[in-house]
């Protein structure tokens, strides 16, 4: 694609083209990382808390840019130079450009809120495939689509990357795709250069706060509302008691649910579910869609509200209740609250908890179910900050009724350290707990001792197939590890 192409989109301030054989060169890539600077390519400059590209522009040229993207005044020779109010932004619109506009081709669903952003990005992408569409996704669990996750850095990545992705799931016959959007996201353009067709809004809480990300509850989120100025439709909790926030300045028609009689999806009769050593939520639906007796087949009753998210988006885009019914039912989110296979006597579910607060609100969800003992096996990250560690003791010995510590992800540290800041936490309790350092060990007497009646909860790891020990990521899928420990049995 030649590079007048590329950025007629682009709000340009000013252009030199001087010195350049070619003013208006083919372009083979674009690249925002000057070690991965290819012939031919556009070297964009991103200003980041580290590094600011625009120091490594000689370099990228040297390795053969032909097109440099610039928000500084800079003086090189060698390229075009294109200078532009802000770089992320003219990021996202020349990927869009670069990879054909994919989202041109899609039915597009953007997810934004504090908890729940994953789950609800999956009860879609379920409730879409029901009804025989295929639906990409790109979240925290990576990018999914065409039998594949892509793992990624971040819930929101590069507005590159994101365009990659949705081009590549034009090309495995997507008809639709899910994605997580991040504060940090939406903060920093990576969802710019296309609208949504349906954006929604989960819930607001404290997260986020300090150090790169945001530097206060009023920035993140602001960040938080861009979405609904960059979407046809909105998906709104107005439950939440920042709903009305949210939505100022938008520039689209909202849709609202929640408990509320205002609502035009209400969810209603919300009732806890147990059958064999599955854990589950049962729901009515009102207003604008009408189901009875609605079964989500993950636990909480938050997931009634999640569920009721996904319901809403879906008959918005005028999905049948049939196929919604189903989808939720056969929902299963990687990591969260994911339940494991094993005999219906007990329940073992793996989540990403990995913090007092996330830790706190799945004991206390699967602890309204009433189980014979709530056991909860988990450690700490390494190299994070300590009061975690502390927190996590205490939230597991005051919910637990067994709490069986063990290793993580202890990057650069001594597992067994950590493991005595996890037990300065839990002494603050009188919760039973045992040690068990290495954590398939650890697994394996959870099982071995798993009573009837119990709910086991493997902690920390949540979609993870890794354990991080000194710079290297182990293969470690617990899945894996309690199909093979079921097999030993």
């Amino acid at each position: 694609m030649k590079l007048n192409e590329i950025i007629e989109n682009v709000d340009i301030l000013n252009i030199h083209r001087d010195f350049c054989a070619d003013s208006n060169p083919e372009i083979y890539d674009i690249i925002y990382d000057s070690r991965k600077v290819i012939s031919n390519c556009i070297f964009v400059c991103l200003s980041g808390s580290k590094i600011d590209a625009h120091e490594y522009v000689n370099e990228a040229i040297s390795r053969g840019a032909v097109a440099v993207l610039v928000e500084k005044e800079i003086s090189v020779d060698g390229a075009i130079i294109i200078r532009v109010k802000n770089t992320r932004e003219a990021l996202a619109k020349i990927s869009a450009k670069f990879f054909g506009n994919p989202a041109e081709k899609l039915t597009t669903i953007g997810i934004t809120g504090t908890k729940g952003k994953t789950t609800v990005s999956f009860m879609i992408k379920s409730i879409l495939e029901e009804s025989g569409n295929l639906c990409g996704l790109i979240g925290t669990t990576g990018a999914v689509y065409g039998g594949k996750t892509i793992k990624l850095e971040n819930t929101t990545p590069e507005s590159y990357e994101i365009q990659h992705h949705l081009s590549e799931m034009v090309k495995s016959g997507c008809k639709y795709a899910v994605l997580e959007a991040s504060s940090i996201g939406l903060k920093d353009h990576r969802l710019d250069g296309f609208e949504f067709d349906v954006g929604v809004f989960t819930n607001f809480s404290h997260d986020h706060i300090g150090g790169v990300e945001h530097k206060d509850m009023r920035e993140y989120l602001e960040c938080k509302r861009l979405l609904f100025q960059k979407c046809n439709t909105g998906i709104v909790n107005f439950d939440d008691e920042n709903a009305s926030k949210i939505i100022e300045n938008h520039s689209c028609e909202i849709q609202k649910f929640g408990m509320s009689e205002k609502s035009d999806y209400k969810v209603k009769n919300i009732l806890l579910t147990k059958y064999g050593g599955k854990v589950g939520v049962k729901f009515d639906i009102s207003g604008k869609l009408n189901m009875n007796d609605i079964l989500v087949s993950v636990p909480g009753k938050f997931n009634a509200f999640n569920a009721l998210a996904a319901a809403s988006v879906c008959d918005v885009l005028g999905i049948s209740s049939i196929y919604i019914r189903a989808g939720l039912k056969n929902i299963s989110v990687k990591g969260r609250v994911e339940p494991v296979p094993c005999p219906d006597e007990y329940s073992i579910f793996i989540d990403y908890a990995h913090n007092a607060v996330s830790m706190n609100n799945v004991l206390s969800t699967l602890r309204e179910y009433s189980p014979k003992r709530l056991v909860v096996l988990f450690g700490a990250g390494g190299n994070r900050p300590k009061i975690r560690r502390y927190e996590m003791g205490q939230t597991a010995g005051e919910l637990a009724d067994l709490s069986i510590i063990t290793s993580d992800n202890p990057r650069y540290e001594n597992p067994m350290d950590i493991i005595k800041d996890i037990e300065i936490g839990m002494k603050k309790t009188n919760g039973e707990y045992i040690i068990i350092p290495d954590r398939k060990d650890a697994i394996k007497y959870a099982i071995e001792n798993a009573q009837q009646g119990d709910i086991i909860v493997l902690a920390g790891k949540g979609h993870e197939d890794y354990q991080e020990i000194n710079g290297t990521k182990f293969p470690m899928d617990e899945r894996v590890v309690v199909e093979d420990i079921f097999k030993k049995l």
